[in-house]
């Protein structure tokens, strides 16, 4: 009997525990709890210490933190008849728990549904060329449409990410020949304006030597034009300074010279050894002025003394 008994209190001692450990409730603050009394919502509680009547009221926690959702790789067909293979995230958070609760049976679960389908119509309006170029326009569509629909079950789209974008292989082998061919077409005219840019440096170097050149020939010839007028002034000067000497000289030179400069230059060309000579027409005159100056020369004859036998 005494067993039974403490059978019986250990079992109410532990169903009490239990009742205190299910009843009592610590909420973290990024957690809430959707509180449900048999059956009907009655508030969303934590975060915190939340006290839980067992047995009448039902709990419910919801992460409100943002999270992340990866859609996995869909099929989707272009606006131009292209099929392509994408997968995103999707980043959300709960805003309103008692809607994500009520609202819906599994919220991830509903989001990736409504993710994918959203994705397929959104890709449908779009042609290959705007997909692959207008990333960023299609996150945004994709953030707004969801966010759309996933309002009505208290969830916020508060990004959307498109990880790759997979076009089928004859597309992709499409796209390397033009690139290619872009790239080869980009480096034929970054080649032409390099040489473009090397031909006009060379004109203008050329241009600037030539200038350079005429600049040097202009002054050489300038030097040079001034190096001869002195020249010639000087020789001019040097001349002239010898005619101004030759005439001073010569206003000193009397007959008697001039005559022993003919005597000399005659002796000259007599004692060449040529046959012919040529004598100046004014000869005659010539050998008078020497006679005279001879006669000039000579002493003048002195009377002989009377001897003392004169008469």
């Amino acid at each position: 009997m005494n067993n039974i008994r403490h059978i019986l209190i250990i079992l109410i001692v532990l169903f009490v525990l239990y009742l205190l450990f299910t009843s009592i409730r610590i909420i973290t603050q990024y957690d809430r709890l959707v509180v449900f009394s048999l059956g009907r919502y009655t508030g969303t509680r934590g975060p915190g210490v939340v006290l839980i009547i067992p047995f009448i009221e039902r709990a419910i926690k919801v992460d409100t933190r943002e999270r992340f959702l990866e859609i996995p790789r869909q099929t989707a067909i272009s606006k131009d008849n292209t099929t392509i293979d994408i997968d995103f995230l999707m980043y959300f958070r709960v805003v309103d728990p008692a809607l994500s609760v009520i609202q819906v049976d599994d919220v991830v679960r509903a989001s990736l549904n409504v993710a994918a389908t959203t994705l397929r119509a959104v890709i449908g309006d779009i042609d290959l060329d705007d997909v692959l170029a207008k990333r960023e326009q299609i996150n945004d569509v994709l953030r707004v449409k969801l966010d759309e629909i996933t309002e009505r079950w208290g969830l916020k789209i508060t990004r959307v990410e498109i990880r790759e974008i997979e076009p089928p292989r004859e597309i992709k082998d499409a796209m390397t020949r033009q690139m290619s061919a872009e790239r080869e077409r980009r480096a034929t005219v970054t080649r032409a304006s390099g040489e473009r840019e090397a031909s006009i440096a060379i004109a203008e170097g050329e241009k600037q030597a030539a200038i350079l050149r005429a600049e040097g020939e202009k002054q050489g010839s300038i030097l040079r034009a001034e190096g001869e007028r002195e020249s010639q002034l000087l020789r001019a000067q040097g001349f002239a300074a010898a005619l101004q000497s030759i005439d001073a000289e010569a206003r000193d030179l009397d007959a008697r010279t001039m005559a022993l400069q003919y005597l000399d230059t005659l002796e000259g060309i007599g004692s060449s050894l040529s046959t012919k000579y040529v004598l100046p027409m004014e000869m005659t005159t010539l050998m008078q002025q020497v006679l005279g100056t001879m006669r000039q020369s000579a002493p003048a004859p002195t009377e002989d003394k009377a001897s003392p036998n004169g008469a």
